[in-house]
């Protein structure tokens, strides 16, 4: 588990500071109660198919430009030169 990642997605706005990658090095700043580490590994699965679905949902949609572009008779170096993008 990610115990950052589970944080900045489910606990927005709250402050925190986390020493180290587990549990106990959580130090909770803000006013609201500490999410206990059963809270945090239960939403984990959730928050990390989501960060996986964002990044594919980014990848197509790059790919569906340059298939547009493409479209339009452009190659992928052209695309790429005209728009700063990397291979």
């Amino acid at each position: 588990m990610d115990i950052s990642k589970v944080l900045t997605q489910r606990y927005p706005g709250e402050q925190w500071i986390l020493n180290g990658d587990h549990y106990v090095g959580l130090e909770w700043l803000s006013e609201s109660t500490k999410p206990t580490e059963k809270a945090l590994q239960k939403v984990w699965a959730s928050v990390d198919a989501e960060i996986a679905a964002a990044a594919q949902a980014k990848l197509d949609a790059k790919a569906s430009a340059i298939s547009k572009l493409e479209a339009l008779g452009l190659t992928v170096d052209e695309i790429q030169e005209a728009f700063g993008l990397e291979s």
